[in-house]
């Protein structure tokens, strides 16, 4: 997650150099700091069942948003006690007995309190509701640029296995997987070909605008999450976990603030559970509070009816996955929140495990901590915590889409969610009849185990652990793969070589002893550490010259190239001496070949 989109995110030095920098708090699941670049601050419906009532005229200052709790069912009665005490009805979600409700009143949620049948009541925020939910204005449709005409795969998806689960099953067009997020851009060029836009709509201020396009992105972390999910496998820039099953948009995060409060998070997931999503992604908290006590009349009532909408959708068959957000802090263990409310002036007070950071904490959501680069560490800001954390994945530096047909490296626990998102997809397609419990208890049991570092604060076995849960998910096992090596030769040097700027450099494999020709697929495995690999082109020399390329100057400003490539090297004789060629194209930047290998 970013700050409440489960922090800040590291944005790739090349991107854009639009601002964002956001003037306000944002609820993203928080990003890490990775060097010396500044960070861009996040401050960050039951459809049948649910009532709309129409929104008041006309918007005034100072008004503010409620949660009123009520048995589920028929609301009447409680719609009718709001609008006799100051208040509005500006949607209502009969099916889990929560209105949302309106009022400038300042005794209004004590008056409700009062009243027969009114189980809870609670403010969703310290700010006021902004004009624009009564008029919400559609994000913008941003221009296309043109599409790359490489589609490298990374070391996040090798790490789980992604690339081998492909060829088994990519996944299902079946299976839908909503993007809860700040919106999606449905026009990217790696997005479009599986984009559900029957199924998306806008949640935020608490109720659904189906319009086309109010589920685009007001910012870009949505984007990017989508991507890592189902970028769609067409020789384009990246390539999601799942690139065949549907993502749908659900924009919860609002214009300006891109704050992700109780109503928006409940309009989602209800709208998940009555549209039929297999798997949502949740990388945020939900706003204000990043932590929501029980003690608390406002945080009570907003627990309730977030935890109502949770169990709602999950009782519909969607699974729900979360991240672990990015304060590098036990989540078994609590004792302070300095953050919150981040809609307003942030306070710091002390908390108990009782205080949950949600949707993350509630039952039955699966908990996603983040890797580090190397697959096999905690990213430096991922939170943890003994029987909170279900599972890890790739969270540092992560490739993906963002808006404009762009692509961009992104850090956070808000990273990380969405690759177990599309391992749970992929493990949707490959058995339908799976519940969501089924679902969850799969993606642990099928976990790589990762042991504690020499780290105190990890406790627990290598089986199960507070830093990675079961472990880092497996794609490849939940299509049921084999994760037996496939035969081959294996040549390797691990020779470091120096690579300058403005200087191309090579390294060189003297392969023997293989019969005929190299396979059509060759694995080529790369291990470049350089500090902004947009400098770079690396190819593959053959014995016998000829060239085929590996990476081209993509990725920006994201630190080293780790990944393993095939290529189709059926025409070369597989004896001889291969070389990997690596130019850096730039100054300022450099690095070095540190290993890499070929797999016959």
């Amino acid at each position: 997650m970013f700050s409440h989109i489960s922090g800040r995110t590291r944005l790739a030095a090349a991107l854009l150099g639009t601002g964002l920098a956001l003037a306000g708090p944002v609820s993203l699941a928080q990003a890490a700091p990775l060097d010396n670049e500044p960070l861009s601050a996040y401050t960050a419906n039951a459809r049948a069942a649910q009532q709309a009532p129409a929104a008041p005229a006309a918007w005034a200052a100072g008004t503010r948003a409620y949660l009123v709790i009520t048995a589920p069912g028929d609301t009447t009665a409680v719609r009718n006690a709001v609008a006799a005490n100051g208040g509005s009805v500006f949607s209502s979600f009969d099916a889990i007995g929560v209105v949302v409700a309106h009022s400038t009143s300042a005794s209004f949620a004590a008056t409700l309190r009062g009243v027969a049948g009114v189980q809870k009541v609670g403010a969703t925020r310290t700010s006021d509701v902004p004009a624009d939910a009564y008029n919400p204005a559609l994000p913008a449709n941003p221009s296309q640029a043109a599409a790359p005409t490489t589609e490298p795969v990374r070391s996040d998806m090798t790490q789980i296995k992604a690339d081998q689960a492909w060829a088994v099953n990519p996944g299902s067009a079946t299976v839908k997987v909503g993007i809860l997020d700040t919106g999606v851009d449905d026009q990217h060029q790696d997005l479009a070909p599986n984009f559900n836009a029957a199924d998306s709509v806008s949640c935020a201020y608490g109720k659904p605008d189906t319009r086309a396009g109010a589920w685009r992105d007001v910012d870009q972390h949505g984007t990017h999450v989508a991507g890592t999910v189902a970028a769609a496998k067409n020789g384009k820039g990246a390539i999601g976990v799942a690139p065949g099953v549907k993502i749908s948009s659900v924009r919860i995060a609002e214009p300006g603030s891109t704050l992700f409060f109780a109503e928006n998070t409940i309009c989602g997931l209800v709208w998940a559970g009555d549209h039929g999503f297999k798997v949502t992604n949740n990388s945020y908290y939900t706003d204000p509070w990043q932590f929501n006590c029980p003690d608390n009349l406002d945080q009570a009532a907003i627990l309730e009816g977030v935890g109502r909408a949770q169990a709602y959708a999950e009782g519909k068959g969607s699974l729900q996955v979360a991240a672990a957000g990015n304060s590098n802090v036990d989540l078994a263990n609590k004792t302070t929140d300095s953050s919150s409310p981040n809609d307003s002036t942030p306070v710091t007070r002390t908390i108990t495990n009782a205080c949950l950071d949600i949707p993350a904490e509630l039952p039955g959501v699966v908990t996603v901590a983040a890797n580090g680069t190397s697959g096999t560490s905690k990213a430096s800001f991922s939170n943890y915590g003994r029987d909170v954390i279900e599972v890890s994945a790739p969270g540092e530096s992560v490739y993906s889409t963002v808006p404009g047909g762009k692509y961009s490296s992104l850090s956070g626990t808000s990273m990380a969610s969405p690759h177990v998102a599309g391992v749970a997809a992929l493990l949707a397609s490959a058995n339908p009849a799976y519940t969501p419990a089924d679902l969850r208890a799969k993606l642990g049991e099928q976990a790589t185990d990762l042991a504690c570092p020499s780290d105190a604060r990890c406790t627990g076995t290598t089986a199960k652990n507070s830093f990675f849960g079961e472990g880092r998910v497996d794609a490849l096992k939940a299509v049921g793969g084999s994760t037996t090596p496939q035969p081959g030769k294996y040549f390797e040097n691990l020779t470091d070589v120096t690579v300058p700027d403005n200087t191309t450099v090579e390294s060189a494999i003297t392969v023997s002893g293989v019969t005929g020709n190299a396979p059509a697929t060759l694995k080529v495995g790369v291990d470049i550490k350089h500090t902004y690999i947009g400098d770079l082109k690396v190819d593959l020399v053959a014995p016998d010259g000829s060239v085929y390329n590996l990476h081209n100057r993509t990725g920006s400003g994201t630190d080293n190239i780790a990944q393993t490539y095939t290529v189709n090297a059926s025409s070369e004789v597989a004896n001889g001496v291969w070389k990997l060629r690596v130019s850096d194209n730039a100054s300022a930047d450099t690095g070095k070949i540190d290993a890499w290998n070929l797999t016959f």
